[in-house]
Formats: C-alpha cells, structure tokens, sequence
C-alpha cells in the first residue's frame, strides 16, 4: 500500500471540502454586520477554510500517477478521509473554546452522522457554528458517499471499490450501469428530499428558515444535530414532529430503492424484504411503545410520540421529541428502544449501524440452522428478493454481524473499565458505534457526553469512526498482509509493471 498516493486523494478531497466553510462564514458575516454575532465567528470559518486549503495543497503533492489503484489503497482512501477531514471539520470547534478531543469528538459525531454531543451550554455558540454542525452531517450522509463515488473515479479511484467500503447491501440494486451516473440520481434524490423537507417545516410547521434547514439536513443525514438544546422537545411542535418523523423512515430507507419506486417500480417497495421488514420492526415497535404509554388505546399524543422515537432510532437520527430516560417511560420501553436500535436502517441508506438486511438474513440463517437440525441432509437455501444468497455473501454478513457484536462489547467493557456504570456504557457504545447518538443514564436524549472521561470520549470518537466505516474497511488495514505492503511510494519493480 502506497502511503503518498492514499494522502495525495485525500489531499485532493480535501481542496474540495476546503469550500464547505464558506456557507457558515457567509452565515456569521451576515449576523455580524446586523449586530447579532461577532466577527471572531467569522475569522474562525475563514481561517479554518486557509488551513484546510493549505493542508490539502501539501497532501496532493504527495500523489503521482497511479494506474493500479489497489483494493487495500480504497479502503485507506476511504478510512483516511474520514479521520483526516474530521480533523479539519473541527478547527472551527477548537477557535470556539473546545479542547482537542471535546472538537475532534463533535466533528467525528457530525460527519459520521452519529449526533452526540458535548456541547453543554449552546448560548455562547452562533448560528454559524450550529449551520456548520448541521452540515458536517449533511455531508457525512449519503451526499458524501455519492460525492465519494463521483469524485474519486476522476483522480484514478475505481468507484466500485469505494461501494465496497460504503455499500453494504448484500443484493444491491443497480439504478445505472454507470456508478458515477448512479452516484448523481442518488445526490438528486438527496438534494432534493432535503428541500422538500425545508419548505415543509419552514411553511406548515412554522419553523424559522434558519432551523428548517439545519433540522433538514440533519434529517435527511440521519444525524440528528439540532440547534436547539432540548433537541426537538424544545419547539413542542406537533406538526414538526409528524414531517420530521415521514422525512427520518426516509432516511433510514434504501435510497437506490427510492428512486427505483418513485421512477420506474412502484411496486418495488413491497418487493423488497428489507423495506417489509424495516417497516414492520418500525410499526410494531411503533405501536406497541403507543399502547403501553396511554395505558390502553393510544391517542395522537401517544402515536406520535411513540412513532417518533422509534423511527429516530431505527434510522439512527437520535432526535428527541420527549426525555425517555423519565416516566412515564420504563425500562420495559427502553428495552424496546434497544432492540430498534440493533436493528438499524436499511441498506443504502443514511442510516448507520449494522443495517436491517444483515438482521433478516441473520435470522434467516438461524431458522435455517434450526430446520438442519430437523432434516440434516436437506438442502435449504437462504432466499431474498426470490434470490438464493450465495454462501459467502453470507459468511461475510455473519462475520459483520460479530464484529459489530464483538465491538460494542469491547468498547462498552473499556468504559466500565474507566469508570463509568454499565448502563452508561453499554448504551454509549450501541449509541456510538452504531452511530445512533443518544444512549440511557447520563448520556442519554437531554443529556450529553461532557461528563465522560477525556479518554473515554476519545474512545467513543474512535468507535463513531469504524461504525461508520462499518468496521471492516478499518479492521482489514490492521491485516498483516496490509501492514507488510506499507511503503512511501512504489517500488522500483512496481514502477516498472507500472
């Protein structure tokens, strides 16, 4: 693995990320100039933007040409720029007052779309430093993933291996035969629910232009960053919460599954046994959280309410419309809450978290598993979308599947370690690694994670970073095999194949 070439793309990307900060920076220069916020904010942008300038100039004259663009070289492409570019996405946190880890952790939660927070006292933060939070996780959905596709194959990078790090769909669907074409309708798609979202909250819901279109994008990213404290609790807008709840099951579903039924295939949406099951794990979890708070028949309050969590947490948003940590709330419910929270968002979508495909086939290998134990010399396929699933496409979900598993033990184990109690975190870890963003005890959706220990944060951040990452694509670079090809450049025997 060529180290200079692996920094030389992440160079280039990041002369291009270099460009996002001139949106908060326009955002503070107006609030300065009308006396609402201060021209500190806007030299923090400002200087930010240099320094990222800078930064990618110095990487991009590491690269050379490469016509080999090799697997392990895309995945530390990938893995690289998530670390490296939250690095920079923090310099406007460090200007404001946070530490190294405090700005390396928000960062990492904002472009990993993960939505926790350490922030404690948001009255001394402007608006522009909550649009930049709102849009490090716009980029950090799928609109950095479809950006990552169409701009890597123009510096040499095969897209194909980049899906291999960020797709996770076992059976995916093709909506082009051309990645980069594909990458475009899924940006259209993206660009285009997040407008849609803007017009609803700032016209039907009453919301102010600036909140509608922070809430928007982190709608959209299944991030849940809010500007307001008390997350959505702290607008008390029925009719917000029922548009953010549609806008959050979106972003939880399979955007190339979105385009299919609303271009071509209607009827794909049915078709589909992750979107079945998405919704009927969401409607049941749904409903059952709505009888248990009313008591009995459940009314509007408790219908929203309760569909509103579940699809905040199934999706991986993390927005909070009440404090379920408190009655009438127990720990029945919050278990149920978990148990959404495993099952995560489908495959192709904004969603963090292990995805609601590898859950299906999961259990579909253990019923299949079962029935052997019944008939040992039948032959049962796994079957989706009327598909046989070859074998090692499920040995690859199942070894996923225990790598999530093995991780949010070891992260949660780490904490206890440090000091913390096993509801705080166990709950961290889920929230963290599965990119979900609030957990239980003192992390949980009206608290934050200030109170951790500086390592256990750093910790956390780490774990946001392969959660998002899905975990292989960073475990596979501590391979030996990997870590035994590591050179600057290429050798003189490769130039010469070169």
């Amino acid at each position: 693995m060529r180290l200079a070439l692996v920094l030389g793309v992440i160079g280039r990307l990041l002369l291009v990320f270099s460009l996002a900060f001139l949106a908060p920076l326009a955002m503070a220069t107006w609030d300065a100039v009308h006396e609402v916020g201060t021209w500190w904010e806007c030299a923090e942008f400002a200087i930010a933007a240099c320094i990222t300038l800078v930064g990618g100039l110095v990487l991009r004259s590491f690269s050379g040409t490469a016509p080999d663009f090799r697997r392990a070289e895309a995945l530390a492409v990938v893995a690289g720029s998530w670390f490296v570019v939250a690095h920079f996405a923090a310099i406007p946190y460090f200007f404001s007052g946070l530490g190294y880890v405090d700005a390396f952790f928000e960062s990492m939660s904002g472009l990993t779309t993960t939505g926790a927070t350490i922030l404690q006292d948001f009255s001394q933060y402007g608006r522009g430093f909550f649009l930049w939070r709102s849009m490090t996780q716009w980029f950090g959905g799928l609109g950095v993933i479809a950006l990552f596709v169409v701009v890597l194959p123009q510096l040499g990078v095969a897209g194909r291996q980049i899906m291999f790090a960020e797709g996770s769909d076992a059976t995916a669907d093709v909506i082009s035969p051309s990645v980069r074409e594909s990458a475009r309708r899924l940006w259209l798609l993206y660009v285009f629910l997040t407008l849609c979202e803007i017009m609803l909250l700032h016209s039907v819901a009453g919301m102010t232009l600036y909140e509608s279109v922070c809430h928007a994008m982190t709608t959209m990213s299944a991030g849940g960053f809010s500007p307001n404290p008390a997350s959505i609790a702290g607008y008390a807008n029925p009719t917000a919460e029922w548009i953010l709840t549609v806008f959050m099951i979106l972003s939880g579903m399979s955007f190339p599954l979105i385009w299919i039924g609303l271009t071509r295939r209607p009827k794909e949406f049915l078709r589909d046994g992750e979107f079945r099951f998405y919704i009927l794990a969401l409607g049941t979890i749904a409903i059952t959280l709505a009888v248990l708070l009313a008591g009995g028949l459940p009314g509007e309050e408790s219908l929203r309410t309760s569909l509103f969590q579940s699809a905040s947490l199934i999706s991986s948003t993390g927005y909070a419309s009440v404090d379920y940590a408190q009655e009438p709330w127990t720990d029945g419910m919050r278990a149920l809450l978990v148990v959404i929270m495993l099952i995560g968002g489908c495959a192709g979508s904004a969603a963090g978290g292990a995805k609601s495909i590898r859950a299906l086939l999961t259990l579909k290998f253990m019923w299949r598993e079962f029935t052997r134990v019944l008939h040992p010399r039948g032959v049962i396929p796994l079957r989706h979308r009327g598909r046989a699933v070859p074998e090692e496409a499920m040995r690859a979900i199942l070894n996923l599947v225990m790598c999530y598993v093995m991780t949010y033990l070891a992260v949660g184990v780490l904490l206890a370690l440090i000091g913390n109690d096993l509801v705080v975190s166990f709950s961290a870890s889920l929230a963290c690694v599965g990119n979900i963003g609030p957990g239980f005890g003192a992390v949980g959706p009206m608290e934050n994670f200030a109170t951790l220990d500086p390592i256990a944060r750093y910790i956390l951040t780490l774990g946001m970073w392969m959660g998002r990452l899905e975990l292989i694509a960073v475990l596979v670079l501590l391979h030996p095999h990997v870590l035994r090809s590591v050179r600057w450049g290429a050798s003189k025997a490769s130039a010469k194949r070169a």
